[in-house]
């Protein structure tokens, strides 16, 4: 059984990186994972396939590219994705987001 973890303040957790993305694994299994990353100005993630997604940006603004459709992002929003949708990011400012995979 997994032990219940509290985050009060995600701000400590996170990792900017000029190297780009470095993604805090709050919890993986089989079934789920979830992580906490950020992008700094400018950076961004490839477009690629993946598994079933929930991503909530928790700060900054940008934009998210899901199957070909460019999506703004900022605190407060949250996409849904199926498996195998193509996605990718774009951060305008500093942006954190949480992100949920599914398998």
């Amino acid at each position: 059984m997994e032990k219940t973890t509290l985050y009060p303040h995600w701000e400590e957790i996170i990792v900017y990186s000029d190297a780009g993305p470095q993604p805090q694994i709050l919890l993986a299994n089989e079934k789920i994972k979830f992580i906490l990353a950020g992008l700094e100005p400018g950076q961004q993630i490839p477009e690629h396939a993946e598994a079933q997604a929930v991503y909530h940006f928790l700060a900054g603004r940008g934009w998210m590219t899901v199957d070909s459709e460019r999506l703004a992002v900022s605190p407060g929003v949250t996409i849904v994705m199926p498996e195998g949708a193509v996605r990718g990011m774009q951060a305008e400012t500093r942006l954190a987001f949480l992100a949920t995979r599914i398998s």
